[in-house]
């Protein structure tokens, strides 16, 4: 019960967490677009934490270094169970424009586990919105249903990639290019 407790209340009020791990800030203005009034992602209970100990979903914006994977680790491990990993922008997803670089690892998931990736230079606040909606749906079944609306009414194609969807974004990229 007290399990079934804990995720309804997951579900109905997430805190996200925002790491900028060297972008050039134009994701980052667009994440805190999409918690603004206009797209207004707290309506859905999600409320912008300063501390990774705090949040529930980490948002996280930038191409990884050498020298900061330790930290992106450190603030990932921080993070209580249930967590998950949004990766914004087209730097955090493959450290593009600056990879390969000498110092450079990749994207985020170079360093940790990304749940979804919202592609974009710089990403869109309504592909935020929507790609935070979406993980939300594992956990509340209204969320779901908004969801399924938004996918009824919308064409959401290239707004969001799940880790498999991306995954074969890359197979079909290394063999054309």
């Amino acid at each position: 019960m007290f399990s079934g407790l804990v995720k309804w209340a997951r579900g109905k009020s997430p805190w996200v967490c925002h790491l900028n791990c060297g972008s050039c800030n134009g994701c980052d203005i667009e994440i805190v677009a999409a918690l603004m009034p206009r797209f207004d992602l707290e309506r859905f209970g999600v409320l912008l934490e300063g501390s990774p100990r705090h949040a529930d979903v980490l948002l996280a914006t930038g191409p990884v270094t050498r020298q900061i994977k330790d930290r992106v680790v450190r603030v990932y491990e921080q993070m209580a169970e249930p967590k998950f990993v949004v990766c914004v922008g087209t730097c955090g997803i493959s450290g593009s424009p600056f990879y390969p670089g000498y110092n450079l690892l990749g994207g985020v998931d170079a360093a940790i586990p990304v749940d979804m990736y919202v592609p974009g230079c710089p990403a869109r606040p309504d592909a935020i919105a929507y790609g935070v909606l979406k993980l939300l749906a594992t956990l509340d079944p209204k969320a779901q249903e908004l969801v399924d609306e938004i996918e009824a009414t919308r064409d959401t194609t290239g707004l969001i990639y799940t880790p498999e969807e991306m995954q074969q974004q890359r197979e079909d990229f290394e063999e054309t290019g």
